[in-house]
């Protein structure tokens, strides 16, 4: 049976790929996350199909970032699919305004802190104000939770960090940057195996390449299943 704690992340070109891909999985995944990538391959219509006719949960990925009228009658409108998870930046502004779209829906507002493939020279490339990555991302984390977010978006190495704000508890912390032992790094530079990033703390984890790239799915998500600690 699945364990909602592992996300799997559909990120192949198409609705119809993903279908095959979840078909595959079977009972063995029942948590999905779909992202910008598959947006205009029917991304939406395949988030619907799982969820209507599969019974899965439904992580969307957008990473959402405008003004705040701009962000809050987009989740309103995303709200409507009875969706689990969407992702907004963490920006304060943003997350405020998500919140206000999703209104009484049940969507669950995740913030983005930085991104999992961002390092430091990257964020010197984006002008990004000085310190230690880790450092950053718990700042904007707290930041996060306290405009209303109902959790929070960090690679593994920081889970620990994160669960130790006061502003943590009882939110979500999900972690992608997630790569079992062996598999490629890929464009991920702060990554944890799944059982270290449930240990320090995260709640969820997401996983794509290892699974959608492997010549068995199924076996690559049982062994992930098999590796984290215990309920």
């Amino acid at each position: 049976m699945n364990d909602d704690r592992l996300i799997v992340a559909l990120d192949v070109p198409d609705a119809l790929s993903g279908l095959k891909l979840a078909e595959r999985l079977g009972d063995t995944v029942g948590f999905y996350k779909i992202g910008l990538g598959m947006l205009t391959g029917g991304g939406l219509a395949l988030a619907n199909e799982l969820k209507q006719d599969h019974g899965k949960r439904i992580f969307l990925d957008m990473k959402l970032f405008d003004i705040g009228a701009t962000v809050e009658s987009a989740v309103r409108g995303l709200a409507r699919f009875d969706l689990d998870f969407l992702t907004v930046h963490g920006d304060p502004h943003v997350v405020r305004a998500a919140r206000e779209g999703a209104g009484g829906s049940g969507m669950k507002i995740l913030a983005v802190t930085i991104l999992t493939s961002l390092d430091r020279a990257d964020l010197d490339d984006c002008l990004i104000t000085e310190g230690a990555v880790a450092d950053l991302v718990v700042r904007r984390a707290d930041a996060a939770l306290t405009a209303g977010a109902d959790g929070v978006i960090a690679s593994p190495r920081e889970a620990a960090a994160i669960r130790a704000l006061p502003a943590s508890q009882g939110r979500l912390i999900v972690t992608p940057g997630v790569r079992p032992t062996g598999a490629e790094k890929g464009d991920q530079k702060r990554i944890a195996t799944p059982s270290q990033a449930i240990a320090d703390g995260a709640d969820h984890i997401v996983v794509g390449r290892p699974v959608w790239q492997s010549a068995d799915p199924r076996a690559t998500v049982e062994a992930i299943l098999a590796d984290l600690p215990a309920t």
